[in-house]
């Protein structure tokens, strides 16, 4: 190689350089001299350091040493690949499927590596009781390049603060490329150029979302900042508008009649698309005929369309708290599938036979055509069943009854009960909340869950125990507990007089249920509830079944809101290839793929949710500072404690540094922080006082000190 001359070396570029030579003559082996020799370094500084270099590149497996101080290039580097997990800090670690341990890479080692990242990285030689290190060596695919964040604006350039607390760099953009953004203004800006030797990623702005702190920029932001769409590009609606409204007479002629049986909706009062529908019709004394319909999109949505293209992509309808972002244009969402009352529509069905005890005699799978006669809301249907009067009150008092046994038998059998409630808004017309009230589950809730859950249940088992040959399905799985968290909530309610048994998956759930059960009407309850929430493992969509551990079922699948989620559009399709041909096999990889694609959008739509309820509670206490109230310790962590008001159940954070009685110190196994000269405890489903100290609505933090 062309020799350099005598010079000053960055410790980076000095490396580089070295690893140069080994890499030319991969069978040789050198020491520091002879490397010394080959770059024509005479000076004695960096002769040290290119020993140095030298002991870290064998070190980080890029050499491997011989004998003492005589080196070889190491050809059989472990290399792995995975996703970048990277916190506030900068730091990271990657986390792979064929490794038990996730790898620490230290900041440096990420080069421009961000958070969920696909990168290849380069594992080192483990240190005796030390966590696997390494580096990153490539990027194979970026998860994004899109970011939103605050402008902060200098004379002749930028730069955008990104809203993202694990994106730990700013994004410099040249003043060219700033689009007319002012200082202070949100926007969506793309990374442009990102190499090793930059501190800062360049961009440009590609979208100006407006001033930071207004509803509508927030909302905005809140989408674009998870990659999230709003509204539909407008060829989309217009191919929409082409699908005829008219059912045909083949349509008919192909499908089960139901039009003539007593249906009906019910759903939440704000609701504008209705999936699915229950007809009711006595058989005999013993039993009856329930019908569970769901609106069949498959129909009106053509697998090779861009109505179907663009479903996929979203893969989930989204819910912020003012509004829907939903998977399908209006036009089918509320209008052609959607299950609206006095008129003719087409659905997919399961037909049960079903006792008076809740046993399933028998059932049904197939298309039909029904007519809605009545959309309830659940106050509504609620209020017939608690008054014992009202338009169809048999039908109602008979699903109710009926429901209440199902759910019997669900927990008997190993099912979960988190009973939990929804904290809602009410907002005035320009968006800011107002109000907030709980959601709770009533009895016409737990209903349509029943019937719900049923139909789900029955259609997977229909497919994945009637077949030898394991036929590809989208299943609604869910795994076993976490033991390590299992173990670590058992240890925490110990020291309230619980415990948990944790022998086996049946007596865990049966302990479980017992334990919310006992402690319903306490202090502890929603403590409880969280932390065993938090042992869960997530449920995903996947063509493998391992069953759902949270509902105790063998089976399970979504097949009742193809209106709002795409799995359940894969279900319809997959489930009328295999009514059509018992012959039938789809491509599980294709499928798996769709699967992953599926779940990736529901967590990243929940995320989204989540930071818009944030928002909102922010924005709720803006005017409330100084105020005190009743809380509950949520959350515990190095940099203080959560506490959720008893009253708004907002959120917010009292700061270890307002802790200015004593030194805290987080206790992470204890799930408290502990004053270490007097000993006082502030731990997690303690009661206490707050004060609210300060909001901030651009970055979605409030702040409390103790009252």
């Amino acid at each position: 190689m062309k020799k350099k001359k005598d010079t000053k070396y960055k410790k980076s570029q000095l490396e580089k350089l070295i690893l140069e030579i080994f890499r030319e003559n991969p069978n040789r082996i050198y020491n520091y001299k002879q490397i010394s020799g080959a770059l024509d370094i005479k000076n004695a500084a960096i002769k040290h350091s290119i020993n140095k270099a030298l002991a870290k590149l064998a070190n980080n497996n890029k050499l491997c040493e011989e004998s003492t101080g005589r080196y070889r290039y190491n050809d059989e580097q472990i290399l792995v690949e995975g996703i970048i997990d990277m916190t506030s800090s900068g730091k990271g670690f990657l986390v792979c499927e064929n490794t038990i341990e996730d790898i620490f890479i230290k900041k440096k080692n990420l080069k421009t590596a961000l958070d969920g990242d696909r990168v290849k990285v380069n594992v080192f030689h483990r240190r005796k009781g030390r966590s696997p290190e390494g580096e990153v060596v490539e990027i194979l695919k970026r998860k994004k390049t899109k970011f939103v964040g605050i402008i902060e604006r200098s004379k002749s350039y930028a730069f955008l603060i990104p809203a993202d607390k694990n994106m730990p760099y700013d994004i410099f953009i040249s003043e060219r490329k700033l689009k007319s953004a002012q200082d202070g203004d949100k926007a969506i800006v793309q990374i442009t150029e990102w190499t090793e030797d930059m501190k800062n990623p360049k961009g440009r702005v590609v979208e100006l979302l407006g001033k930071a702190g207004e509803h509508e920029t927030e909302m905005h932001a809140i989408l674009a900042e998870f990659n999230l769409p709003d509204g539909f590009p407008k060829d989309l609606d217009i191919e929409a508008e082409k699908i005829p409204d008219q059912i045909s007479k083949q349509d008919i002629n192909e499908r089960r009649d139901y039009r003539q049986y007593t249906t009906f909706t019910i759903d939440p009062d704000d609701a504008k698309d209705f999936d699915d529908a229950l007809s009711v019709t006595q058989v005999d004394d013993d039993s009856y005929e329930i019908g569970v319909h769901i609106a069949d999109v498959t129909h009106y949505v053509d697998e090779e369309s861009v109505l179907n293209e663009e479903a996929y992509k979203r893969a989930t309808s989204v819910y912020l708290v003012d509004r829907v972002v939903p998977m399908l244009p209006e036009r089918l969402s509320n209008q052609l599938c959607s299950l609206v009352p006095n008129q003719d529509k087409l659905t997919y069905s399961i037909i049960f036979k079903i006792s008076k005890k809740a046993e399933i005699q028998d059932f049904w799978i197939g298309r039909t055509i029904i007519h809605s006669d009545k959309r309830f809301t659940y106050n509504q249907a609620q209020e017939i069943i608690d008054n014992n009067e009202g338009e169809f009150v048999k039908e109602l008092c008979i699903l109710n009854d009926l429901a209440k046994k199902f759910r019997g038998k669900r927990m008997n059998n190993g099912s979960i009960d988190f009973d939990r409630f929804e904290v809602k808004f009410e907002l005035d017309e320009n968006g800011k909340p107002i109000r907030t009230y709980f959601k709770e589950s009533q009895d016409s809730n737990k209903l349509i869950e029943e019937f719900m859950l049923l139909a789900n249940k029955y259609i997977a088992k229909f497919i994945g125990s009637n077949n030898k040959k394991k036929r590809t399905f989208v299943y609604r799985t869910h795994d076993l507990p976490n033991p390590e968290k299992l173990d670590g909530f058992n240890k925490f309610i110990n020291k309230f007089g619980y415990n948990i048994n944790i022998s086996t998956g049946r007596n865990i759930s049966k302990s479980i249920n017992s334990l919310l059960s006992e402690v319903k009407d306490t202090a502890h309850k929603n403590i409880f509830d969280t932390l065993a929430i938090r042992s869960m493992a997530k449920a995903e969509y996947t063509t493998d079944n391992i069953g759902h551990y949270g509902l105790g079922f063998d089976h399970y699948t979504h097949f009742t809101s193809p209106i709002r989620r795409y799995p359940d559009m894969m279900v319809h399709r997959l489930l009328t290839e295999y009514l059509k041909n018992k012959n039938h096999e789809a491509d599980k990889y294709s499928y798996e793929e769709m699967c992953k694609h599926c779940s990736d959008m529901e967590q990243r739509a929940t995320n989204a949710e989540r930071m818009s309820i944030k928002y909102k509670q922010v924005e709720f206490m803006q005017d409330k500072i100084g105020n005190e109230y009743e809380g509950t310790i949520s959350g515990v962590s190095q940099w203080g404690f959560y506490v959720e008001l008893d009253e708004s159940k907002c959120e917010g954070m009292v700061p270890m540094r307002c802790l200015n009685d004593d030194y805290y110190e987080f206790d992470s196994e204890n799930y408290c922080v502990v004053g270490l000269h007097y000993g006082n405890k502030f731990q997690l489903g303690d009661k206490l006082k707050v004060k609210v100290k300060s909001t901030n609505l651009i970055s979605k933090q409030l702040d409390f000190e103790l009252a």
